[in-house]
């Protein structure tokens, strides 16, 4: 008998927080994670993959549990000589960090594609489950704003998020081949569920959406696919997501986020804070389960993390 498999799709700090208590209950054969590369770049001539990394660094233990990103005990050596250099000191890379950075980068620069650097490199740091960028082609973000057109990380990083949002870009994903082991998963006889973690849906997860075969995929998938609100009582716990809504002019609510998923989601689980949206979003023709979303601890991530998957085992 086939070991059932759930696929969670992930981006960010949120994402890896839920994505660490789904691994924490559920074993490499039964989990993998699919990983938004929209908010990679080039940096110092070195490839960095944000969002990869942050996964990589929490499901290996090795993350600045402080920040929810980067490396733990991290020192920051470069940066400071890089700093009296004159070189660009905007984006921080630690000393630990950087050693990812840079293998990578010669790794991709000898012909390997991203999902196998990633997966080898993740290997090396104890990680078990499979982390699936959603390509190896390049897919870019680009966020428009009353400042211009912005590449993610100068919006995000540099300016802090201060200019307003109008609209947003996601290069070269019209071109990109999705990850042919997502297509495995998806279309999997064993696939019990897909399991959008909580993340940006315009940055995080659009990305993903927008390189060809994943949303067809999703929208066709004959198992339940749920997400779990990045909005709890009508702020994000973590990042722009709530300051994004109010700039594009939608409600800054967690019903605006299922409705934002609505082709594809079976269900949807909110934050207790905000039960009285439960009706709203079932209008919508899904599902819902109100629970305690707010990560905090180890025991919240796996508590949440059992909750989804037995929505999840209901809904199947």
């Amino acid at each position: 008998m086939n070991t059932p498999r759930y696929l969670a799709i992930t981006g960010g700090i949120g994402g890896a927080k839920l994505s660490l208590g789904l691994a924490s209950i559920l074993g490499p054969e039964a989990l993998a994670f699919v990983v938004n590369t929209g908010d990679d770049f080039e940096h110092l001539g070195l490839h960095v993959s944000p969002d990869i990394d942050t996964l990589v660094y929490t499901l290996s233990g090795e993350v600045d549990t402080e920040t929810g990103w980067g490396c733990r005990d991290e020192s920051w050596q470069f940066m400071a000589m890089l700093d009296a250099l004159g070189g660009e000191t905007w984006f921080q890379l630690g000393d630990r960090d950087m050693a990812m950075h840079v293998e990578r980068s010669r790794r991709l620069a000898e012909g390997q594609g991203l999902a196998q650097v990633t997966k080898e490199l993740a290997g090396r740091l104890g990680v078990a489950h499979r982390i699936l960028p959603v390509s190896d082609d390049p897919v870019r973000t680009r966020v428009q704003t009353t400042a211009g057109w912005l590449d993610f990380q100068h919006y995000f990083v540099r300016d802090r998020c201060e200019p307003a949002v109008t609209g947003f870009e996601f290069a070269g994903a019209e071109s990109a081949r999705l990850n042919p082991d997502i297509a495995a998963w998806l279309e999997s006889e064993a696939l019990r569920g897909v399991i959008l973690c909580p993340s940006n849906p315009f940055v995080s997860i659009d990305p993903m959406l927008a390189v060809p075969g994943l949303r067809d995929r999703l929208c066709a998938c004959p198992a339940p696919v749920v997400a779990v609100s990045p909005v709890v009582g009508g702020d994000a716990i973590k990042g722009p997501t709530v300051k994004m809504m109010r700039e594009l002019g939608v409600p800054n609510s967690a019903s605006q986020v299922a409705s934002h998923y609505r082709d594809f989601l079976d269900g949807f689980v909110l934050d207790s804070v905000d039960v009285a949206l439960a009706g709203e979003i079932e209008s919508l023709r899904m599902a819902v389960m109100h629970t305690h979303t707010v990560m905090v601890s180890l025991e919240d991530r796996t508590g949440l993390a059992r909750a989804v998957v037995d929505f999840v085992d209901r809904l199947g």
